[in-house]
């Protein structure tokens, strides 16, 4: 039953996104220009992958904890809101815009960060009943959609360390085992197209897959290992830089 479980999340998501990418492609809210970047190669790829992952990844998170699949669904609206009116900005990292929201500018990164924090929040005193539990919890969510979205600075970059990441947690059971097949399935299905470079994810679908991927670890996870994951995703975080600085040189 609990393989049968997994093995329909995996399906569901990779087919909703191969779906929603289908839709949007067909009918490209606002524009299909809104809709294009050009990527380091200068080639010009398509930015549908992402809310479809999100959507998809939302889904089968939802399906295993409601809470979980909120917060997967925040954290890709809030990367979308930085994928459109944060283009052009060449401000990186949570230094740069911390020091533009102490100046009085409200950037779309520190909306990002604020935004996904908070859900990852709600999602963890969702998932579990403890006060530190939960905080640890939230901690592991959003800092698991930031460390993913700093892998993504290469074609299929991220969608690759979603699959890597997400693999061994295909072999627990439960809602865990749900959790990390949703962000596979989604990220197994965009692959293709990343790593040919007809598509990104971009923060949309970074932040929404990463989350998910925290929510599996939570699910799956008593205190020590909510530490544990939660000491590595802040420390990433804080060296932002150097992490997509390796994902460059791989």
């Amino acid at each position: 039953m609990i393989t049968r479980r997994k093995s329909r999340s995996f399906l569901l998501s990779a087919a909703l996104t191969r779906a929603g990418q289908a839709l949007f492609r067909s009918r490209p809210p606002g524009g299909r220009e809104r809709w294009e970047r050009t990527n380091y190669a200068g080639r010009t790829v398509e930015l549908y992958a992402g809310p479809a992952c999100a959507v998809s990844a939302a889904v089968g998170a939802g399906r295993a904890y409601p809470g979980a699949g909120l917060a997967v669904l925040a954290a890709g609206v809030c990367g979308a809101y930085d994928d459109v009116a944060g283009a052009g900005d060449p401000r990186r990292g949570f230094r740069a815009h911390l020091g533009a929201l102490r100046e009085g500018e409200i950037t779309s990164g520190a909306v990002k960060l604020f935004g996904i924090s908070a859900a990852g929040l709600v999602a963890g005193a969702l998932m579990k009943e403890r006060f530190l539990d939960r905080v640890l919890a939230g901690v592991v969510i959003a800092g698991a959609a930031h460390v993913v979205n700093l892998l993504d600075v290469r074609p299929g970059r991220a969608a690759g360390a979603v699959l890597a990441l997400g693999a061994p947690g295909l072999l627990r059971g439960g809602p865990a085992g749900e959790l990390a097949a949703a962000a596979v399935g989604a990220a197994a299905a965009v692959l293709p197209d990343d790593l040919g470079e007809r598509a990104m994810i971009g923060d949309t679908g970074a932040h929404a897959l990463g989350a998910a991927l925290g929510a599996a670890v939570v699910a799956g996870n008593q205190r020590p290992g909510l530490l544990a994951h939660a000491v590595a995703v802040v420390a990433a975080t804080v060296h932002g830089d150097r992490v997509s600085a390796w994902a460059r040189a791989l």
